[in-house]
């Protein structure tokens, strides 16, 4: 894990870094598994209330890394199989984390990288930043990013993007809302830690564990029982420590520190 990723915590942000800037941040299963871990036991600190995940070098993350994607041709279908269920699994812990995920784009972001981006809460990006989902031309499919891009963005943008593999600026990839935030190269980190401050500083956290629970779990079963999800977790969250903390200082008028 110390060669792949780089882990600090202060002030009660949990930054990953990816560290493999000479494979371009390429994924293979180590960094995948190392991602895992590091994920899960930032989610489970009690000193961590904000996650941010950026990288090194002049490329945010490449995909899949080539050597390993020759390896996986000598693969048997079920072995296959268990690699793809283990990017998958990264992908679903990421989108399910109790604590607010904050990518921090530098530079290209290439297939699989696109896909830790569509799972991450919010994301801020440079103007020198580009994103392409290559698959298509490499005789892949991008059968696992696809579902979290159409979540994103929606199915429309989605097809064309995937279909054309073709690369797409940063100004775009915010306008269609791939991207939250642009900012200059020379900015953007502190605009993320702002921001990681602002979010640590406002909100509750269990507030936002909930509700990032209700996006998690309740968009993806029918409206019925989605607004049953809500109207449990509404009932729930008004017996919160948290919400009868807010609750008392908005009538008192006495300012909150989470």
């Amino acid at each position: 894990m110390e060669n792949y990723l780089i882990i600090e915590v202060e002030n009660r942000v949990g930054t990953i870094t990816l560290n493999r800037p000479e494979k371009r941040n390429a994924l293979d299963e180590t960094m995948v598994n190392s991602l895992k871990d590091v994920f899960l036991s930032l989610d489970k600190n009690p000193d961590v209330k904000v996650i941010v995940l950026k990288s090194s070098g002049k490329v945010f993350c490449s995909g899949a890394d080539l050597a390993y994607l020759q390896k996986l041709q000598e693969f048997t279908f079920e072995q296959n199989l268990a690699d793809s269920n283990n990017l998958r699994s990264l992908f679903e812990l990421i989108r399910s984390l109790s604590k607010v995920v904050i990518a921090c784009v530098k530079g290209p972001t290439i297939a699989g990288g696109c896909g830790l981006l569509s799972v991450c809460d919010v994301v801020f990006a440079t103007h020198e930043s580009h994103f392409t989902y290559t698959e298509v031309k490499i005789g892949f499919v991008p059968a696992i990013v696809m579902v979290y891009l159409v979540k994103r963005i929606g199915e429309g943008r989605a097809r064309e993007l995937l279909l054309s593999a073709r690369t797409f600026q940063a100004q775009e990839a915010h306008q269609i809302g791939y991207v939250h935030f642009l900012h200059p190269q020379e900015e953007i980190d502190n605009e993320v830690e702002k921001y990681a401050r602002f979010l640590i500083s406002n909100n509750s956290s269990n507030s936002m564990a909930v509700t990032k629970q209700l996006f998690q779990q309740g968009l993806d079963m029918p409206v019925e029982k989605t607004l049953d999800m809500a109207v449990a977790l509404n009932a729930k969250t008004r017996g919160s420590d948290d919400c009868k903390k807010g609750i008392a200082a908005f009538i008192s008028k006495e300012a909150l520190s989470w």
